[in-house]
């Protein structure tokens, strides 16, 4: 391998040849005993398979993986991305779309060997990067499972795709480990991230985790149409405004970068219980698609505040 290849290397490859990574991976198993992973703060003992609000005990579960042709255009390419759809989640979004991985368990156990000959798999079938899906529950098994497929060959980027609500503790021992963050900037108000995620102390969970994201990676970086390093940041608009996208674009403007690549997403429907509605006028709000106006008001909010990238 040249100096340049070397140079080109993930980080997570020097990291794991230096001992670092597995000793990541051994400080973020303690964390499990007395589980504080993400913000939820369970305080069970994982290690045995006590259950928390993840409902996720030792083992990650998973549902699927596949190189993927539905993410960022950066993030796709030629071959796609090779994404790990990981059952469970820490937050309880009323209108999930994939809610029978995130919510009902669909999936099975994975060892973390498992789990680094499945990233091995991907990386064969010539993909992109290996994109983590609801990875905020599993650090600790993400790390030793980079860690063994580190050791067999894994050289592509990996993508830390949250719903933004992460442990700043957890992200900085993912620092060097992951290239991409692409965490959700979900919603602006803490009741309405309570009412429809039941995520306590949402906007500075998801204000810290992406700060420190930014951090770690800085803004996204494209070499040959492809993404190698850096934050996409997405953000669902919801009908009625319920996500204030007013003040999230202000946020990632502001406190984020004026460069930040900002995927705005228009593609909310009605599912899982709030296609049910009726339970509180929030929750009547969803039953419905968005507007072309509603999604061209979050789009002017972008543009006003004088972020560019990553949306019409």
């Amino acid at each position: 391998m040249t100096e340049v290849e070397e140079a080109l290397l993930p980080g997570y490859v020097h990291l794991s040849r230096s001992g670092e990574l597995e000793e990541r991976a051994k400080k973020a198993y303690e964390v499990l005993r007395d589980c504080v992973i993400c913000p939820q703060e369970c305080h069970v003992n994982r290690t045995d398979d006590e259950l928390g609000f993840c409902r996720i005990g030792l083992l990650p579960r998973i549902s699927s993986y596949c190189p993927h042709f539905g993410e960022e255009p950066p993030l796709v390419g030629r071959y796609g991305s090779g994404t790990i759809f990981i059952s469970g989640c820490n937050m309880r979004c009323e209108f999930c779309q994939n809610f029978e991985i995130s919510q009902c368990g669909i999936g099975y156990a994975v060892s973390c060997d498992e789990l680094a000959g499945i990233m091995l798999r991907l990386q064969e079938r010539r993909c992109h990067n290996i994109n983590f899906v609801s990875p905020s529950h599993v650090v600790p098994q993400i790390l030793r499972a980079v860690a063994l497929a580190a050791d067999r060959g894994l050289k592509i980027p990996l993508v830390y795709n949250s719903g933004g609500y992460d442990s700043v503790e957890s992200l900085r021992l993912l620092d060097g480990v992951i290239d991409i963050y692409m965490p959700d900037a979900k919603y602006g108000r803490d009741d309405v991230a309570w009412e429809l995620s039941h995520a306590a102390d949402y906007t500075a969970r998801m204000r810290a985790a992406l700060k420190e994201m930014h951090r770690q990676v800085g803004d996204l970086e494209i070499r040959d149409g492809i993404a190698v390093r850096g934050m996409i940041i997405r953000h669902l608009v919801l009908p009625g405004n319920l996500a204030n996208s007013e003040i999230v674009m202000r946020f990632i403007a502001e406190e984020i970068s004026k460069d930040a690549y900002v995927n705005i997403m228009a593609q909310y429907h009605p599912a899982w219980k709030a296609a049910e509605g009726g339970r509180s006028p929030v929750l009547a709000a969803l039953q419905r698609p968005i507007t072309a106006r509603e999604y061209e008001y979050a789009i002017r909010c972008a543009k006003e505040n004088g972020l560019s990238r990553g949306f019409p």
